[in-house]
């Protein structure tokens, strides 16, 4: 009898708590779970792979070990915790953030650069790569790097790595590796085992898309085909413009850079393009260093004005009438060099607006403001859990094509 009694009682609580827990109860403070979408590409008419070279390598000091400024916004003489009036804080560019300096680390920063990058109708990053030592910022670039790694599946863009080797020396100079193939042979087993095989990391002929900054210290073929021997997935490797010769058979191709004027680019797209089995040309909205203002060493000694976009507007025609596989534009966000895609203060939203019109995005709608105003909310209501999880939907909208939905849910956010 007790037992009878027993199980009608849990029999009556467990009914009363469901009908409690019940889905369309009014007197719940439970916001709902973020509906997760899978990510939609963006609709575009220009068949052209636009890809953006990205520097990871930012820091501030709130997230640094000792509290410091990174280099690449202070080099030798800034201060950002210096503000000026103009409420700026003073970093070694002659160009400022939207968004204001910031760690390259930081998912909200990751998730406003891929959303913008998304809408603008970018395929995907190109990683600027600085390998596994751990020597002056290296492990900090990379830890950077798989921050945004692990956001770009989930909004729906390709990846690939742009390896620096001259980070070989660095890592034979600081005592971490035998000899610079040792070095360069540990960095691309790393690649190998933890990028490679990624389904959103760019293949290019059935392979892995490579490329080096360079080669800067690996210079002959050998010392390529030595590295490359000790992998099992070879990638289809691209060097720099006029340094495929320095890899020998082991390169499968070159791509272009900014360097002096717009003729340089012209001479890529007549008398080397052909020649290449990969040819990736290049798009950039001008050039304007800041290493001498800001005790960072010499200035490179030229400088291509940005010329209120008609820099980038010039640059772009000539890939569309190179009539290209493969655009990289450069940079996302190298700001001491000033040729950042990423909105500024200066420059607003125009250059990816231009990069908009280039793929041909059939979408005319506007949503660079509110991607902006999403991480500006991250940030303002940080502590505000019901908030955040508005934010997360909205993202979830804008990744899948909906960014009517996300807007909308954005700009209830008070």
């Amino acid at each position: 009898m007790k037992r009878y009694i027993t199980l009608l009682f849990f029999g009556i609580l467990n009914i009363l708590i469901a009908a409690g827990c019940s889905s369309d109860d009014k007197g719940s403070d439970t916001p709902a779970e973020p509906e997760v979408i899978a990510p939609v590409a963006i609709e575009k008419t220009n068949s052209t792979k636009i890809y953006v070279h990205y520097m990871p390598w930012f820091e501030t000091n709130e997230s640094s070990a000792d509290k410091k400024w990174g280099y690449h916004w202070t080099m030798a003489n800034k201060n950002p915790n210096t503000i000026g009036a103009n409420n700026r804080r003073e970093i070694a560019s002659y160009y400022y953030p939207l968004i204001g300096p910031y760690h390259s680390g930081d998912k909200n920063v990751i998730e406003n650069h891929l959303l913008l990058m998304k809408y603008s109708g970018i395929d995907g990053v190109l990683i600027d790569w600085y390998g596994t030592y751990d020597v002056f910022d290296y492990r900090m670039v990379k830890e950077n790097t798989e921050q945004l790694i692990a956001m770009l599946n989930k909004v729906g863009l390709e990846y690939a790595i742009v390896y620096e080797d001259r980070v070989t020396k660095s890592a034979v100079d600081a005592g971490k590796a035998i000899s610079v193939t040792a070095a360069a042979k540990t960095d691309l087993a790393y690649m190998e085992k933890n990028y490679f095989d990624d389904a959103n990391y760019i293949k290019v002929n059935g392979k892995p898309l490579l490329l080096n900054f360079g080669p800067i210290v690996l210079q002959t073929p050998a010392e390529w085909t030595n590295v490359f021997n000790t992998i099992t997935t070879k990638p289809t490797f691209v060097t720099l413009w006029d340094q495929s010769v320095e890899a020998g058979v082991n390169a499968s191709g070159e791509y272009a850079w900014v360097y002096k004027d717009n003729s340089y680019l012209t001479n890529f797209y007549t008398n080397t393009k052909p020649k290449l089995n990969v040819a990736i040309g290049s798009a950039y909205p001008g050039f304007k260093d800041f290493y001498a203002e800001g005790g960072g060493g010499a200035a490179i000694g030229w400088t291509i004005e940005h010329n209120n976009g008609a820099t980038l507007d010039e640059t772009l025609a000539l890939a569309k009438n190179a009539n290209l596989n493969f655009l990289q534009l450069i940079t996302w966000n190298d700001f001491g060099e000033g040729t950042m895609f990423e909105p500024t203060v200066e420059f607003g939203y125009t250059y990816i607006e231009k990069v908009k019109a280039f793929a041909g995005v059939k979408s005319t709608e506007s949503v660079f403001p509110e991607i902006s105003k999403m991480y500006n909310l991250r940030i303002e209501k940080k502590s505000n859990a019901d908030v955040q999880q508005k934010l997360d939907q909205a993202f979830n909208y804008f990744v899948s094509a909906q960014p009517a939905k996300a807007k909308q849910l954005i700009n209830e956010i008070k």
